[in-house]
């Protein structure tokens, strides 16, 4: 325990001040990050690129190479191909459902790569993890027996693939106000059931992260993007998969399935600021409106 806590303080450590560096960069007023904000200012994407820094080198202190492997291994390419998106943007289809009609009849574009390539890298993360995951004791040993089967391993490496991907993709829909998608993912560290072998050291490396971007996302100075929310988001998704039995993966991959559906049909913000309480928390701290 006393090694998983030098290494989540380090991890903490590394993270924030990864992301400081790049977020007091003079990459943060060059003119191809700057964008306008839903309140009609203008707004760096350095953000991303600076929290998915901090959240790969924070990662790199993850004890378990199994789990270290995966979780850079998804954070690098969901963050890359957030970038890419960002920042070099083709077409003008805009959620999953356009970036899927978009590949549907043939065009290629920056999201519709990012929609294959992100669950591409979740389902090998997934295998990554999948090792080893039955000699942690998170499943009972009639389970683990069974998930030995080549049907059962699919099943489990797909639910988990999913579950990253998922999160991933969640974080990037919250992305729409300042500090929503790093509270997300505060309270999300919060509220978790922890193992020190498991979850301390990527979460201190998340939480490292969002202490360095916070006062400048609230501000509505900067914003996380695609590049930033994707890593946060799939760097989440490995944790939670991590520190879970198949029937709890099983059940937050039906959630993230429910809530992507239901973006398509509503407003998260319209949700947000009409729920007591949601309201409240999401304008915690928020300098712009």
């Amino acid at each position: 325990m006393l090694r998983s806590l030098i290494s989540s303080t380090v991890a903490g450590l590394v993270g924030y001040t990864a992301t400081k560096a790049i977020l007091s960069s003079k990459l943060r007023t060059h003119e191809k990050v700057v964008r306008t904000n839903h309140a009609g200012r203008d707004v760096s994407l350095v953000e991303g690129p600076a929290v998915s820094a901090g959240l790969v080198a924070g990662s790199l202190l993850i004890e378990a190479s199994r789990q270290r492997a995966a979780t850079l291994l998804v954070t690098t390419v969901a963050g890359g191909l957030g970038a890419v998106d960002d920042f070099c943007e083709s077409g003008d289809s805009k959620g999953l459902r356009g970036h899927l009609n978009a590949l549907a009849h043939g065009q290629i574009t920056t999201g519709g790569i990012k929609v294959i390539g992100i669950p591409l890298a979740s389902i090998a993360a997934a295998t990554i993890l999948r090792t080893g995951r039955s000699s942690h004791g998170l499943l009972p040993s009639s389970r683990a027996a069974a998930e030995q089967t080549w049907f059962g391993s699919t099943i489990d490496v797909v639910v988990t693939g999913g579950v990253i991907a998922g999160s991933a993709n969640l974080f990037n829909l919250l992305d729409l106000r300042p500090g929503r998608a790093l509270k997300a993912g505060l309270l999300t560290l919060a509220f978790m059931p922890h193992s020190h072998g498991l979850t301390w050291v990527p979460g201190a490396a998340i939480a490292g992260a969002s202490a360095a971007a916070w006062p400048d996302d609230l501000g509505g100075a900067v914003m996380l993007g695609d590049t930033g929310a994707n890593a946060l988001g799939a760097a989440l998704g490995t944790i939670l998969t991590e520190n879970s039995t198949a029937t709890q993966r099983a059940l937050v991959l039906s959630g993230l399935v429910g809530l992507t559906l239901l973006s398509e049909k509503v407003s998260f913000t319209s949700i947000i600021e009409s729920t007591p309480g949601l309201r409240e928390i999401d304008a915690f701290g928020r300098e712009v409106v």
